[in-house]
């Protein structure tokens, strides 16, 4: 069966929604066969409908539909079927509904999640469930929305140059927020003036159909970015809030930064953090959250994922931060770590994926600031890692990967240290934590 898009949305809004995996159906969920390099969901389409999928949408030149059953709909390209789904549903589950679409290089998800703590004070706040900000996981959050959501954060990720491009129609953001501009995916986007470019698509959306920005008035980048596009800004930052650090200590790590007469406390490790809260604070404010109930909110949020996390086990303290690496969120890393005062820090970090031609660089620049900091103990793991090494002569110790660093930290293992864990989701650092 063909079905056009208001059609297919009469399926869904009767649906109990949408399923892109075919392992997990549930009763009367629609099924969108996706199709990659490495996976057919068309294949699957009629054990969808078997496990109770009202209807199945697949590829118009798949076996499945060719099989004459009338719960499949047939279309061109079921990814974009699904956009285009996502970017009906946006239009129409409520004619007030306010979005607020974020990007960036660093923080993305930790400003996320601080933000829906603060608007749910006040608000119903649907938000993009943990790390799902790609071409399939922004449709599938959109799709999320029902009528009682008052405001969507939706986070959207980009690591080539018409990411964003691709996800703004679809989320159709009212505001805007970047975190930062930094290197990262530079396999992806060629330089930083690529990264820029990419992320600054956000702006553009928001230019041409949206309200307002909310900007980092402390970051040149974002702010040449805004202006030159004429936006209104929303500014908020260290200067614009008469905003400042309280030091931290083994005693009291976490974050904690003064805004006028209000202390706010978190549970987030790393100053970098303190930028994050702000923006957080800032949407509060805008949206009308007081700015005591903002921290509040921001108090009771607690990370989770290795991202800022700090953890302590019967030997050790640990800075779990191993969801991500590039760059400028390593940098970042390795200052704070640098601030925190203890004899017996470690530092366990991994490559830094996707950065093309500039990689090796890249880390040679991180293996000069750990020759800077002086650690008790370096461990490096990864290929990019082993490169930087061989170019320095460094002698820090390395691993081909976070199983045989594991291994041997299981062998040797740390005590009454400081450790800070790091490095890009493929080469899955977190493996380390448990010999810990």
């Amino acid at each position: 069966m063909i079905m056009d898009i208001e059609s297919l949305y009469e399926v869904f809004r009767e649906s109990a929604g949408i399923t892109t995996d075919s392992r997990s159906v549930a009763q009367g969920q629609v099924f969108f066969a996706l199709k990659g390099e490495s996976f057919d969901g068309n294949a699957y389409a009629l054990q969808a409908l078997e496990k109770g999928a009202v209807c199945a949408v697949v590829n118009a030149d798949s076996e499945a539909a060719a099989s004459g059953d009338a719960r499949v709909v047939a279309v061109e390209d079921t990814l974009a079927a699904l956009k285009a789904l996502a970017a009906w549903h946006r239009r129409h589950v409520r004619e007030d509904l306010i979005v607020l679409g974020l990007t960036g290089t660093n923080g993305k998800t930790t400003t996320k999640e601080l933000i829906r703590s603060v608007l749910s004070v006040k608000y119903n706040v649907l938000a993009t469930e943990g790390n799902l900000n790609n071409d399939i996981g922004v449709p599938l959050t959109v799709l999320k929305l029902r009528p009682e959501h008052e405001i969507a954060v939706i986070e959207m990720g980009a690591s080539h140059p018409e990411d964003i491009t691709a996800l703004t129609p679809v989320s159709q953001p009212d505001y805007g927020l970047i975190t930062n501009v930094g290197k990262a995916h530079l396999l992806g986007f060629g330089n930083f003036e690529g990264v820029k470019r990419a992320k600054g698509r956000l702006y553009d959306w928001i230019r041409d159909h949206g309200k307002a920005v909310f900007v980092n008035g402390d970051d040149p980048d974002l702010t040449e970015m805004a202006s030159a596009r004429g936006l209104k800004e929303i500014p908020y930052g260290f200067a614009q809030d008469g905003a400042e650090i309280l030091p931290s200590s083994a005693e009291v790590p976490f974050v904690r930064i003064r805004v006028g007469e209000t202390l706010v406390c978190s549970n987030l490790v790393g100053v970098y953090n303190a930028t994050n809260i702000l923006a957080a604070m800032a949407v509060g404010r805008y949206f009308g959250i007081p700015t005591g109930r903002a921290a509040e909110a921001i108090a009771a949020y607690h990370p989770t994922n290795n991202r800022s996390q700090l953890s302590r086990t019967a030997r050790n303290t640990l800075i779990e931060d191993a969801y991500n690496a590039n760059p400028s969120s390593m940098a970042a890393a390795l200052d704070n770590f640098a601030n925190m005062a203890d004899e017996r820090k470690v530092a366990l970090l991994g490559d830094m994926r996707e950065l093309g031609e500039d990689s090796v660089a890249e880390h040679i620049n991180v293996l000069r600031r750990l020759e800077r900091l002086g650690l008790y103990k370096v461990c490096l793991v990864g290929e990019e890692f082993r490169k930087a090494l061989d170019d320095t002569g460094l002698n820090f110790s390395w691993f081909p990967s976070s199983d045989e660093l594991a291994a041997s930290l299981a062998e040797h293992p740390l005590e009454g240290c400081v450790i800070l864990v790091k490095g890009s989701r493929g080469i899955r650092m977190e493996k380390v934590i448990p010999a810990l």
